[in-house]
């Protein structure tokens, strides 16, 4: 069975950059899974097919009224009742919901389907939110001008992880936060660019070597860029050879920023 997304949204001709495009183009193309976008303006009920009024209180911008999104999200419900989907969550992408992160694509992941709001303007009516939404979803600290950018993120975050979108099965499982950690840096053709050498390990062939030289990029590259998810990551103490990894990767390091100094010197 498909996964099944439902979007609403202003504007659905935005999500061909998610079906007609790329890896998850193929998938969509392949029946991994299924998007359906459901226009508010087609569910309002005056000539003008307003879908926004001024806020009460006052204030700058306009608010999505309740009705045109209610409506549209009970037409998304009911479709994804009649494929066997008893309850579909509705998340509503906004600022103001939890951080999307690797745990909460997964724990999505496993569902059958989703209905995703997809808000504009200055927000949505409060008691639609009270009224319809399971879980409200931000993709990070700052505002874009629409949910519908949120919405493609969460969808291509999902459906990487669904067997069958990518070539090789383990990619997913070896992405960036799968194990806590980022991921260790890559190389390709040619063995020698502008003077830069692969690292000679990853020539070897030993691949228990590379496997430990991978891990110790891995844990030193989270230390040195995101101390936030190391910190997490390692909240209950880390294993002697975790240190000795991690120590060996700052001693680098600093021989690394020395012989950049002393090149620097040189120069002047």
């Amino acid at each position: 069975m498909s996964f099944e997304f439902d979007l609403i949204t202003l504007f659905p001709e935005m999500f061909d950059a998610i079906t007609q495009y790329g890896i998850t183009g193929k998938a969509n193309r392949s029946g991994i899974f299924n998007l359906n976008t459901w226009n508010p303006r087609n569910f309002t009920h005056d000539h003008y097919r307003t879908v926004d009024d001024s806020s009460y209180g006052g204030g700058p911008g306009m608010v999505m009224m309740a009705q045109p999104l209610d409506d549209a999200i009970i037409r998304a419900r009911a479709r994804q009742n009649a494929l066997g989907i008893d309850k579909p969550t509705v998340a509503y992408l906004t600022p103001q919901g939890s951080r999307l992160d690797h745990e909460m694509v997964t724990q999505l992941g496993k569902l059958p389907g989703l209905v995703l709001l997809c808000g504009r303007y200055e927000g949505i009516d409060e008691r639609l939110i009270h009224r319809q939404v399971d879980v409200e979803i931000s993709i990070g600290d700052y505002v874009v001008s629409g949910g519908e950018l949120a919405a493609m993120v969460l969808i291509d975050c999902i459906v990487r992880q669904i067997p069958g979108t990518l070539g090789d099965p383990e990619s997913a499982n070896q992405d960036s936060f799968v194990e806590g950690l980022l991921d260790y840096p890559h190389y390709t053709r040619p063995e020698i660019y502008k003077g830069n050498h692969v690292p000679e390990i990853l020539m070897s062939g030993n691949h228990a070597k590379i496997r430990r030289w991978r891990f110790q990029q891995a844990l030193g590259r989270t230390w040195l860029k995101r101390p936030d998810l190391f910190n997490l990551k390692f909240a209950h103490g880390m294993t002697l050879e975790e240190e000795k990894l991690l120590e060996e990767f700052k001693q680098s390091c600093k021989s690394r920023q020395n012989q950049q100094i002393g090149e620097k010197h040189e120069l002047d």
